[in-house]
């Protein structure tokens, strides 16, 4: 914001750059001693001259911020640290979840809260109806579609989708696919006989408490070793092992005081 000088304060006629007495004089340099320094039109006055900081480069590591994954938290591993899940990319990611209801909502949840759009293909739509109306504060960032009925949804690095397909234990091929920044989560409430091939074709999987014959399944699909298959029969509600070609994780997945209250305390049956 510029402003003019009020009429005190500027240099009598004939005394415009005169010498050193003048209380307007400048010297060359502009660096006179002891001269009153004239706002500078449109910048307001010279601010104080403080030092710059600097740090001795063997001090940069202090500096260093302890930021790990970005993601969404699903969970705390054995050694209570957080498991998070890069749940939006720029590529096709494809999640499948052989377990419970409860699960996949935190996770809907969660996906919600990390500013991506949530579309819930689902043939139990009463289930899915009380998580829409209370996510987003009012705004619609999770909706509810019949099987089949999903919509071309138009997801981009700015508006990332999740789409989560609780279709039973045979869902159909769906519409719509994963794609740049949108994921597709399928949930499974037990091992069915697609199973096998969305298993194999997901880059993330998670397995949630199944029986004994089914977990010997799993454990052969996944490649699991044999203690891990053996775990798969016991594990407690709220426990998924998530596995990727390369990776294997339990991890615990703890409800906040709100999800606790729309949603309930974490279950495997639904």
């Amino acid at each position: 914001m510029s402003f003019s000088p009020s009429p005190s304060s500027q240099p009598a006629p004939g005394n415009r750059g005169s010498g050193p007495g003048t209380s307007g004089g400048r010297s060359a340099s502009g660096r006179g001693a002891g001269r009153v320094t004239r706002p500078r039109f449109g910048f307001g006055l010279v601010g104080p001259r403080r030092d710059r900081h600097a740090v001795p480069l063997d001090q940069l590591g202090a500096l260093s911020l302890p930021v790990g994954d970005d993601g969404m938290v699903i969970g705390v591993d054995a050694e209570g640290r957080p498991a998070v899940l890069g749940i939006n990319r720029p590529t096709p990611y494809d999640v499948t979840l052989i377990g419970g209801l409860w699960t996949a909502q935190v996770l809907a949840l969660r996906a919600a809260a990390t500013g991506a759009r949530v579309a819930v293909e689902t043939g139990r739509a009463p289930a899915w109806t009380g998580l829409a109306q209370a996510a987003g504060g009012g705004q619609p960032c999770v909706t509810l579609h019949d099987v089949g009925r999903v919509p071309p949804q138009g997801a981009s690095a700015g508006s990332p989708v999740v789409v989560v397909r609780d279709c039973g234990m045979r869902p159909p091929r769906g519409r719509v696919v994963s794609a740049p920044w949108q994921s597709v989560v399928t949930l499974l409430p037990y091992l069915s006989p697609v199973a096998p091939r969305l298993l194999e074709k997901s880059s993330l999987v998670g397995i949630q408490r199944v029986s004994p014959e089914e977990a010997v399944q799993i454990g052969r699909i996944m490649g699991l070793p044999r203690p891990e298959s053996e775990a798969l029969s016991t594990l407690a509600d709220g426990v998924t092992l998530w596995c990727t070609p390369r990776d294997r994780q339990f991890v615990m997945t703890q409800a906040t005081d709100a999800e606790t209250g729309l949603l309930g305390s974490a279950r495997r049956m639904d």
